[in-house]
């Protein structure tokens, strides 16, 4: 089951969740990221930088809906960080509000934190870890599993306070109770699921997707019923959320003195370089306290709202919170009839090196011939070029990642079109200053790039049909245009570029098909006068050959006429004798 929802629509090659990823569990495939659950730590911090919103944290709230919805015994283990994150008048308050939305029971997690203390007090008292590590914070123990598998034994065998309280809750109220952790954290989500504990809790919710369910039912923690929280009082242990808690809470507990130098560390990074210093053996015989979020879980990655300050809360938390232990004889009932021990495994992820020669047949690919090439400008989201490649080569990063060499690329390849174009190709501004202007232009303007790039379009031409597509957005194709004082016409294409708020033409010289056009036109009129001139010579002569028919037909009848009369006159005057 994913945790963290990837929209690939919205992602928009940016890297700047890479970039970001101290582990790099993010794969870049066809151009987007993708999330390499088997790598990932859940620190969640590439949903807080996504520009684009394209990572979003799968919610539970249906499923817990659907439980109190089918008539399920739901119980809340709430995580201490509540005290700093809800608003509210008195804690029982934040009990009230809760017990509204249909939950039999609310608890704090911090009596899984008591429990949690006792057992690390035990280790210490004992003495037989060179170091140990605190694994309360899914995340760090994440971090050591897969990525520093070596200092495995230094993770104290302890299950995290949530575990341990979902624990508890079953044995109290039935296995059959469901058992929802609300908190900030997202890696917790995955730690409920981990095979090896996975029946302790049934769902997970943070404090966004509690306060959004309060809102939908009209429900106001500060005017809600104040039911004080019962069973164990957890007291030095509602610390766990801020930095130092969890030493603050073990040397509230132990009885005697150990000989452990303690100190915690928090954010990615600061966790990571103490990681390095243990595997170079700089640091022994240390409790350490490790958390991933940077100023504790008071600031894990679901608070957003930025009006919270992780400070005034450590403050306020330490001011009003006792340093006293929880009951040792409560604590003790729990733990002589329940197990709370945790085993650590390596899953630290097998993938493929490349030889040398495979790195640098790579790193060729994107230019960098030489040591000198490579800008290693962490552009791509990797450290160095050499770094990259190998990611390249175990298929979590592509070639095009290189943004230096795609600008160049792309730069030398606009260079080359603006260059070797036989058309001429415009660019201007909403001002109709020219931004761009290939270099054939200066065979037909007689003005060279560096001078056309310092002049406005007006002064070159007539601007007004770049000026009504900038302005209508609408764009104009296959306009015939002549330029008399420049002696050439055109075929043009005038666009609006939208991302860069600019006018786009290119002009198709069409002089020597204007001018064949213009000869086969002339021709034509000059076929057609020749063919009129030889019709009016044809009715001339026609008319001329008419009349003389005409003529010669009139004296041919009075000819044969006067015969004929003449012939009937000689018949006439036999017959009289």
């Amino acid at each position: 089951m994913a945790i963290i929802d990837f929209k690939a629509t919205k992602c928009k090659h940016c890297y700047k969740c890479v970039r970001n990823c101290e582990v790099k569990a993010i794969m870049i495939k066809d151009e987007r990221a993708e999330i390499m659950p088997d790598k990932c730590i859940l620190c969640g911090k590439c949903m807080q930088v996504c520009p684009q919103s394209a990572k979003t944290l799968v919610s539970d709230l249906d499923l817990v809906k659907g439980f109190l919805a089918a008539g399920d015994k739901v119980v809340v283990s709430i995580a201490p960080s509540y005290m700093g994150l809800l608003k509210y008048k008195t804690i029982g308050q934040v009990n009230g509000a809760l017990q509204k939305l249909g939950f039999a029971e609310v608890r704090e997690t911090s009596e899984g934190a008591a429990v949690v203390t006792s057992e690390y007090t035990k280790l210490l008292e004992a003495g037989e870890m060179e170091t140990i590590i605190t694994t309360c914070c899914p995340s760090v123990n994440d971090l050591i599993e897969i990525y520093y598998p070596s200092l495995i034994p230094y993770l104290a065998p302890v299950v995290s306070p949530m575990i341990a309280h979902g624990r508890m809750l079953k044995e109290e109220f039935g296995q059959d109770t469901k058992v929802v952790f609300l908190g900030p954290c997202i890696a917790k989500k995955k730690e409920s699921m981990d095979p090896r504990h996975d029946s302790c809790i049934d769902a997970v919710l943070n404090f966004n997707d509690i306060n959004q369910w309060l809102q939908e039912k009209d429900i106001s923690i500060e005017e809600s019923e104040d039911i004080p929280f019962r069973h164990i009082d957890p007291k030095v242990n509602r610390l766990y959320p801020v930095t130092n808690g969890v030493v603050h809470s073990v040397l509230a507990t132990e009885e005697k003195k150990d000989g452990y130098r303690k100190f915690y560390v928090h954010g990615t990074k600061n966790c990571i370089d103490l990681c390095d210093s243990m595997m170079r053996g700089e640091i022994k015989g240390c409790f350490i306290e490790m958390n991933m979020c940077s100023g504790g879980c008071i600031k894990g990655p679901t608070v957003s709202d930025e009006s919270i300050s992780r400070f005034k809360v450590k403050l306020d938390m330490e001011e009003t919170i006792e340093k006293v232990p929880a009951s040792k004889e409560e604590i003790e009932k729990i733990t002589d009839h329940l197990s709370f021990r945790k085993t650590f495994m390596d899953r630290s992820p097998k993938d493929p090196m490349p030889t040398e020669e495979q790195i640098r047949e790579i790193l060729e690919q994107t230019g960098k011939f030489s040591p000198e090439d490579e800008l290693n400008c962490g552009a791509c989201g990797y450290s160095t070029c050499r770094e990259k490649a190998i990611a390249v080569f175990q298929k979590k990063a592509e070639l095009n990642m290189c943004i230096p060499f795609m600008h160049e690329k792309a730069e030398s390849l606009s260079n080359l079109v603006m260059e070797t174009s036989p058309n001429i190709v415009l660019i201007v501004d909403k001002d109709m200053k020219i931004m761009e202007y290939s270099a054939v232009g200066e065979r037909y303007f007689g003005k060279n790039r560096q001078e056309a790039l310092n002049m406005y379009l007006y002064e070159l031409i007539d601007p007004s049909d770049f000026q009504w597509v900038y302005d209508t957005h609408q764009n104009i194709h296959g306009k015939k245009v002549t330029y008399s004082e420049y002696h050439f016409s055109t075929l043009q294409n005038i666009v609006y570029i939208e991302k860069e708020d600019a006018v786009l033409a290119t002009f198709i010289d069409i002089t020597k098909e204007e001018e064949r056009l213009k000869q086969e036109y002339e021709t034509k009129l000059d076929t057609i006068d020749l063919a009129q001139r030889v019709i009016h010579k044809q009715m001339m002569v026609a008319q001329e050959i008419a009349g003389l028919l005409g003529e010669t037909t009139a004296e041919t009848k009075t000819t044969l006429t006067k015969l004929c009369e003449t012939l009937l006159g000689d018949g006439s005057e036999s017959e009289v004798r």
